[in-house]
Order: C-alpha cells, then sequence, then structure tokens
C-alpha cells in the first residue's frame, strides 16, 4: 500500500510545483495592467521640471559634475554594472567592487538591482515576444517609457526576484533593492551643500532625466532602427548613434547574439567606452573571466 501512496504524493507535489511556476510566469510576463503608476508619472515630471531649471543655474563647475555623475551613474553604474556584470555576470569582480558598482547603478534612479536585473533576464527569454517587458511590436511609446507607466511589471514586484535569485540571496543586494533611493539622496545633499542647487539640477536632475531617456532608446531604438550582423530571432538593431550616447550599449544586435559578451563594440570601428573601462579594470587586476565574443560569432575568454 505504501508503494502505491507514495508515487501519488509525488505526482501531486509535482503537479502543485508546476501549477505554481506557471502562475510564476503569468505574473512575470509584462502586460497592460489596466492601472496608471502615479508615483512614476509625478516622480519623472518633477525630474523633468528640475532638468529645464537646469539650463536657468549654469556654472562651468555644474557641467563638470554632470559629467563625474553621468559617468558614475550610466557608464560605471548601469552599463558595466548593472547590465554587463549583474545581470549577464560577462565578467567578475571583487565582490567590494562589485557592490560599489551596483550603488554606482542606484544613482541612475532605474531601480534597485533585483529589479533591474529581473527585467532585463525576463527581457532576453521573450525578446519580442509576448511577455517581453518592453518590445516595441506593443508600440514604440510602450518600448520607450509606457510600459513603466502602464504595466504590471513594478519595482515592487516580489516576484521578479525568481529570475535573479543569485542577487535574491544575498542581503546587501536585498538591503541595496529595498533603500536604492539613499544613495543618490545623499549625494545630492553633498552636491548642494558643495556647490548649491546649480550643482544638484545637472548633477542630479539634468542628467538622471536624460539617461533615463537614453537608457530608454536601448529598449526602443535599437529594436527598430539599424543594421543586423547576426540572424538573432528578434528585431536587435546595431545603432550608432545610441551607442555613442551609451557608450557602447547601442550595439544591440551583437548583445543579443552573444548575450554574456563583455564586449558589444565587436568590430574596430564599433566604439565601445564602456568595455575599455572593464579591459582598465583588467588590466589593475580588478576584472577577471572576462567574457568576450568575435565578429566571426565565436566566443572566447580574455585574461
Amino acid at each position: 500500500m505504501t508503494n502505491m501512496v507514495a508515487p501519488t504524493e509525488e505526482r501531486a507535489t509535482e503537479e502543485r510545483i508546476e501549477a505554481q511556476r506557471r502562475l510564476d510566469l503569468t505574473e512575470l510576463k509584462q502586460r497592460r495592467d489596466g492601472s496608471f503608476n502615479w508615483f512614476f508619472a509625478i516622480a519623472i515630471a518633477i525630474f523633468h521640471l528640475g532638468a529645464l531649471a537646469a539650463f536657468f543655474t549654469f556654472r562651468w563647475s555644474s557641467l563638470v559634475v554632470f559629467a563625474a555623475m553621468w559617468i558614475f551613474a550610466q557608464n560605471i553604474g548601469i552599463a558595466i554594472g548593472y547590465h554587463r556584470l549583474l545581470t549577464h555576470r560577462g565578467y567578475t569582480t571583487p565582490k567590494w567592487l562589485e557592490y560599489c558598482i551596483a550603488v554606482c547603478g542606484t544613482m541612475a534612479l532605474q531601480g534597485g538591482p533585483i529589479y533591474w536585473v529581473a527585467v532585463h533576464r525576463l527581457h532576453h527569454q521573450l525578446t519580442d515576444r509576448p511577455g517581453d517587458p518592453h518590445s516595441p511590436r506593443d508600440g514604440t511609446w510602450w518600448s520607450h517609457i509606457g510600459w513603466i507607466l502602464h504595466g504590471s511589471l513594478h519595482n515592487e514586484t516580489a516576484v521578479l526576484s525568481k529570475y535573479a535569485p543569485d542577487l535574491a540571496r544575498d542581503p546587501f543586494y536585498n538591503w541595496l533593492s529595498r533603500y536604492n533611493w539613499l544613495p543618490v539622496t545623499l549625494v545630492g545633499i553633498a552636491l548642494y551643500l558643495a556647490g548649491g542647487w546649480s550643482w544638484v539640477f545637472w548633477g542630479i536632475f539634468l542628467r538622471a532625466t536624460l539617461g533615463l531617456h537614453v537608457t530608454w532608446l536601448v529598449n526602443s531604438a535599437t529594436h527598430i532602427w539599424g543594421s543586423q550582423r547576426f540572424a538573432t530571432r528578434d528585431d536587435s538593431r546595431n545603432n550608432w548613434w545610441v551607442a555613442l550616447l551609451t557608450g557602447g550599449e547601442g550595439w544591440h544586435n551583437n548583445h543579443h547574439a552573444h548575450p554574456v559578451s563583455s564586449r558589444h563594440g565587436l568590430a574596430w570601428y564599433e566604439l565601445d567606452l564602456n568595455y575599455a573601462f572593464i579591459r582598465l579594470l583588467a588590466a589593475v587586476g580588478l576584472a577577471h573571466k572576462v567574457k568576450t565574443a568575435r565578429v566571426d560569432g565565436s566566443s572566447a575568454i580574455q585574461y
């Protein structure tokens, strides 16, 4: 009798696990849920107003602050941090440096690391198919910003952590995801004390606003305009002007063909400043196992 009951219980357990997995996948797929993200809409409106105010408070020192904050938040934080390091593990660094890079990523105001990484991994699994968080096939506006305003995937969606289990197991990333607003707030206060409102408007409001739109262009423009070197099963394109704006993230078809490659600009003429910085880290012994892809499609491990 025992031998007959055990398989039945085992099948029931497997069916429950499978049912939960299907439920999780349904929750994870992006969809228009009929609501409007008023918190984000109000916040982004305030930042756009702050960005406009920056042009009435110009100082040369403010431009320097803007450039420095852009490099730390967009290039180091988002491109080589959230994207190439945490999402795709295209290279490794000492843990203390990985944490510092992740903190830089929060200053881009694109959410905590668990949310960002989970959404991007979901994008790669469902690229330009139903459930993709931000495909232009659902509309250009949707792929740029509409998916945040009207979509079902939110920063507080706990189920997203299933797509970033490596980060979700780490207490630091859980803390940083919960308090992702804290680093940029502290930096904003420091900028105000050091340089007044001009530094805040240029280093926080204008920089973050432009940085958001530049990142969103990778979601929208590089799936609409550009060329395809690799025959991927999606609409990803290599777009040179998005690559210039992002330091190399615009070589998007290269990236979708070889997601784990820390090098996106594969040809000599494809400028990839973000990869150059990773190579610099490797040269001083702070980056290891740097994965790269070649133009012919083969891959290799360097350093």
